[in-house]
């Protein structure tokens, strides 16, 4: 008896019911949005900080709706229309969502705000009907008292999006593609309606039921409308720290993460440098005493892992790689022919966490984790910048590939970034990669040796040294000094990188071809979600932008096409 009163009191009423499923989606369509909404606007504090905001708005007037009208109208059936109306809005949702992100994406709003409307537009009304729910369950709710019925409620509403957001990010995300999330949720929402609406459901009742269903497995089976990038899908996944796909076009793979493209191997030519900047990955053979001063070498980034195959096959070096995305590893390995072995290390794990726990000495750490969009603040900090000087030999050198300005408004994190490995290593030295003054990347390198390396110097060891490529026009760029007055020194417990971005935003980042030359013969092209440096693939021969929009345009310039 006592057994049968126990389970009877767990048995969940259908308000309950309803309820619970409110806080799993709503909460499950709340981290979603993150993945969605990051390839057109990126992921910033202000992207997440508008992704709460705005469905905590929705939440609020769907509350404040349903309250006022709940003694009048609250009924089961009522309940299941709206859960019904969350399905269909969810599956134009999985349809047409590209679609409506770049919609929105015009609008003339600074760029900390420019994400609103796309939330609010896709986002906004499946919350609000969700909102509806607590309120007519308190209402028909079996507990005695106001205060025990809506007590009750936020309780069952608490824990169902404790479960959503447990669900949808280590379980949903890491499985499932953006459309099937998008159908299960939907799904869950037409169950959830036919349990509300039986036994005594009606032809209309189950007429509405059918054709939600439908619209959803359609949208869901014909995918999203719209082309997010040009060429062939050759793999498509979400991992557990963003979106991934492997696209080719013509000649070219690319490994785009969140939409943005990081990686790039010509299939025909698989060593050959694709983009321009990457040549200057090879500097530190430059800045070392003797090029063979570096035996061990470690990357931070892997990305499609061009970089530390070049490294392996091209010098006398050990490599080690800590990339934080298994699935970029098992990507890496699939599509751009990475094959681990006694000179390739790689470590499914994230830079500064590696750095923390690794008992080896370095003579290179090459640090290639940011992006444009999005850089983890933990790998910017001076505390950073003194970790990887403890950890290099005492020649030893931290590259730097940033993303950034050399000059004007949209330098802050370039210039914020020199300034604190000022603070960690004696002498730093930059190198834009493009003439202008636009974004771009630039590099950092950062030497223990408090001697100044001249660019004469660098042009005597670069006639003299074979280190497989010719780096005369590189060393044209050579900068030792920046104005850092106006910026701040970057440190574990401030560390402002959405506001030394935000400049950034909805500026063209411009990368250049590599010209092919003798000796040039892979790109150094390396980004992980611990960070991954956003990186283009242009198709052809001709400046394209990638998802093109106030918040996030990337522009190559493909000024040789051959190889």
């Amino acid at each position: 008896m006592d057994t049968a009163q126990a389970a009877e009191r767990l048995r969940l009423s259908r308000p309950e019911l309803a309820v619970l499923v409110s806080g799993v989606a709503s909460m499950g369509l709340e981290i979603l949005a993150g993945r969605m909404i990051a390839p057109q606007f990126g992921s910033s504090i202000y992207t997440w900080g508008g992704i709460i905001g705005v469905f905590l708005a929705a939440l609020s007037y769907g509350y404040w709706r349903g309250g006022k009208q709940a003694a009048a109208h609250a009924s089961n059936d009522r309940m299941a229309r709206l859960f019904l109306l969350t399905a269909l809005y969810v599956a134009l949702l999985v349809f047409a969502g590209d679609v409506l992100l770049r919609m929105t994406s015009g609008f003339p709003l600074p760029s900390r705000f420019a994400s609103l409307p796309a939330i609010t537009l896709l986002f906004g009304p499946p919350t609000y009907f969700l909102g509806y729910i607590s309120p007519y369950a308190a209402e028909l709710s079996r507990k005695e008292g106001i205060g025990a019925a809506s007590g009750h409620v936020y309780a069952l509403g608490t824990i169902g999006s404790i479960v959503g957001a447990f669900a949808t990010t280590y379980l949903l995300i890491p499985s499932l593609s953006i459309e099937s999330i998008g159908l299960l949720f939907g799904l869950l929402s037409v169950s959830t309606a036919v349990a509300l609406s039986s036994p005594g459901i009606d032809l209309q009742g189950v007429l509405s039921v059918v054709a939600v269903t439908v619209v959803l497995v359609a949208a869901a089976g014909s995918g999203a409308a719209g082309v997010a990038v040009e060429g062939r899908i050759v793999y498509q996944t979400q991992t557990p720290y963003q979106e991934l796909e492997v696209i080719d076009v013509g000649d070219r793979r690319t490994l785009y993460l969140d939409g943005q493209p990081h990686s790039a191997m010509d299939k025909t030519d698989p060593t050959r440098h694709v983009f321009d900047y990457t040549q200057y990955f090879h500097l530190p053979f430059l800045f070392a005493d003797d090029e063979e001063d570096i035996d061990r070498v470690l990357f931070i980034g892997g990305g499609g892992f061009t970089g530390p195959k070049r490294f392996a096959e091209e010098y006398d070096v050990t490599v080690d790689v800590a990339e934080i995305d298994p699935v970029v590893i098992d990507v890496a390995k699939e599509y751009f022919a990475v094959e681990e072995s006694e000179r390739l290390n790689i470590h499914n794990t994230g830079g500064r966490q590696f750095l923390r726990e690794t008992d080896r000495e370095y003579d290179l750490i090459v640090l290639d984790a940011y992006r444009k969009d999005k850089v983890p603040f933990e790998l910017t900090t001076v505390e950073f910048m003194q970790l990887a000087n403890d950890r290099l030999s005492d020649e030893g050198m931290l590259f730097a590939n940033v993303i950034s300005a050399p000059s004007g408004p949209a330098s802050q994190f370039y210039r914020a970034e020199y300034k604190t490995m000022q603070a960690a290593f004696p002498q730093v030295y930059s190198f834009p990669t493009d003439a202008g003054v636009g974004i771009q990347n630039i590099e950092l390198v950062a030497t223990k040796n408090a001697t100044v390396v001249t660019e004469e110097e660098l042009r005597a060891r670069n006639e003299r040294r074979d280190i497989g490529i010719d780096l005369s026009t590189e060393l044209r760029t050579y900068r030792r000094s920046e104005e850092t007055g106006d910026v701040p020194l970057l440190r574990d417990d401030r560390a402002p990188i959405d506001s030394l971005l935000d400049p950034m935003v909805g500026q063209r980042y411009v990368v250049d071809d590599a010209e092919p030359r003798s000796n040039a013969t892979v790109e150094n092209s390396t980004a992980g979600a611990n960070g991954a440096t956003e990186k283009t693939a242009a198709a052809a021969s001709t400046a394209r932008t990638v998802r093109a929009s106030p918040a996030m345009a990337v522009t190559a310039t493909t000024n040789v096409a051959t190889g």
